[in-house]
């Protein structure tokens, strides 16, 4: 019996909430540390990642208090997907769904696990580090890996 993905028949926007998070590929880019200039809103994005995002699995350990404890934490939904769109990776598993309809050849719920995506170099497990590595915020000047995130 052949049965169609969720993510093929279901709208975001109709999801229910364990559809949703199961959406998450677990790449961690969107924990990634970016920074905005003032004068031009350019967004650069740095390899330091957030102090709760656990590098060893790519989650992050206080997921239900994230936006409390890190108030610019973006807190992805249906309903603000496309607002959100400049935060988030082009990889991003959600934004690749919504604007082309289908899952990256890589992601978890096609492959089963995350070593296709971490072979795809899509995880930042082995490039990031923690913020809690870095002295002061001036550091993250030198930590830049992008700007605009057009290579993420």
């Amino acid at each position: 019996m052949n049965t169609i993905p969720f993510w093929q028949t279901t709208k975001l926007t109709e999801m229910t909430s364990q559809q949703w998070e199961s959406l998450c590929d677990g790449c961690g880019r969107c924990c990634l540390i970016k920074l905005q200039d003032e004068d031009t809103e350019d967004i650069c994005t740095t390899n330091v990642v957030c102090r709760y995002l656990d590098l060893n699995n790519c989650h992050c350990i206080e997921y239900k208090e994230r936006t409390v404890l890190v108030p610019e934490c973006v807190r992805l939904t249906p309903d603000n997907l496309q607002e959100q769109f400049h935060y988030m990776p082009q990889s991003c598993s959600y934004r690749v769904l919504y604007e082309s309809g289908d899952l990256p050849e890589w992601h978890p719920l096609l492959t089963g696990s995350h070593e296709a995506m971490e072979e795809a170099g899509i995880s930042i497990k082995m490039m990031a580090v923690s913020e809690n590595e870095i002295e002061d915020e001036e550091q993250l000047f030198s930590h830049i890996i992008d700007c605009d995130e057009e290579e993420l």
